[in-house]
């Protein structure tokens, strides 16, 4: 038989676990429950969650789905599935801004803010961050969406938003949907392609990360220059 929310303890509710533990303190499904706020006949909101996150494979899966999506998932609906859009976009903007405060002078850094955005896409994509003299982002913008296996760009088109923000130098990033971040014979060609290029127009070619997704068997990311390829 399901329980439903207001039948637990009140040990046991997410909101008031949550006012007394803090929020780090409750699980995926049960944050998820919170915005949820009510389930369905014969499931709490915090069976949905978990339900979703099974589904979807965990947070970042999810947050990857647009509202149409979320909508069709039993249990949901139009305005429950606009309030979970409207956290994730929440998340993403507060990793957004991080990016810009924080100098992305390292790929563990640049790992850590391009990561939540880009590790569960189920297409590659190609991101680009300007940079300051301080190695802070002034600006994040996609260049390319591609296929399950490929990104198509030019160098010109990489390099056009560098030249024309007058940016000190930029960072190169894209993911592998796989998540194997190991280059590509396309990924090693078009990274030299940028480099000779960048050296003409005299800006500074930071960096070419490729996101992939943790393993056993290989690193969450490749970094050019940690391998000592720019």
């Amino acid at each position: 038989m399901n329980i439903r929310i207001n039948d637990l303890p009140d040990t046991l509710r997410p909101r008031e676990r949550m006012a007394r533990e803090g929020a780090a303190a409750l699980s995926d499904a049960e944050i998820l429950a919170i915005f949820l706020r009510v389930g369905v006949k014969g499931q709490s909101a915090i069976e949905i969650g978990r339900r979703l996150l099974q589904t979807h494979g965990g947070l970042s899966a999810l947050g990857h789905l647009d509202l149409t999506q979320l909508s069709a998932e039993h249990g949901l609906g139009l305005a429950k599935a606009a309030q979970l859009v409207a956290a994730f976009e929440l998340g993403a903007r507060v990793a957004r801004e991080h990016g810009r405060l924080t100098p992305l002078d390292s790929p563990i850094a640049a790992y850590d803010t391009f990561a939540p955005q880009m590790r569960h896409l189920p297409c590659e994509s190609l991101r680009i961050a300007l940079l300051d003299t301080r190695l802070r982002a002034t600006r994040f913008l996609t260049i390319s969406d591609g296929t399950v296996n490929e990104t198509i760009a030019h160098p010109r088109d990489i390099l056009h938003p560098v030249v024309l923000h007058r940016a000190h130098g930029f960072l190169l990033v894209h993911n592998h949907p796989s998540g194997d971040p190991s280059p590509s014979r396309a990924d090693r060609d078009l990274t030299r392609r940028i480099a000779e290029a960048a050296a003409l127009l005299q800006v500074n070619f930071l960096d070419h990360l490729i996101i992939g997704r943790p393993s056993p068997h290989h690193e969450p990311y490749y970094s050019f220059q940690e391998a000592g390829l720019l």
